[in-house]
């Protein structure tokens, strides 16, 4: 009888902590590697430094314009951006040293934080991106 309790025990604390893991915050790469070079601008939280960086958190710009990010990640960019409704002028420094895989990740990430749904990138067609950004 003891034997079936542990058992039942220990099956009960495998479940308990599957769902914790479970709970845990997605893409979890990402997200360190964007605390570490994208944080200082758009914010942990994603809302941008007021007039100077645009917001990423329920940004339409992120949104539409999905084909665009891994080269801005790498390569940065000088044009004016419109994001919600408020232009942008401020140029972004590339990271050209992040590697397709950190760049996917930071994507992914960011594509699923802060109420954000805007899908999933892979490394092959992101190095297609890569490949013609220029």
């Amino acid at each position: 009888m003891y034997t079936t309790f542990f058992r039942f025990a220990l099956i009960a604390a495998t479940l308990v902590l599957l769902t914790q893991n479970c709970q845990q915050e997605p893409f979890p790469q990402g997200k360190n590697l964007y605390a570490k070079n994208c944080e200082n601008c758009h914010m942990a939280d994603g809302s941008g430094l007021g007039a100077n960086i645009p917001p990423l958190a329920q940004a339409d710009f992120l949104k539409n314009e999905q084909d665009k990010i891994a080269c801005i990640i790498r390569y940065g960019i000088t044009d004016t951006l419109i994001v919600n409704g408020t232009t942008y002028e401020t140029p972004m420094a590339g990271i050209e040293k992040l590697s397709e895989f950190q760049i996917a990740n930071i994507i992914n990430y960011i594509n699923h934080a802060w109420g954000n749904d805007y899908g999933f990138v892979t490394v092959e067609p992101l190095r297609i991106q890569l490949e013609n950004c220029k």
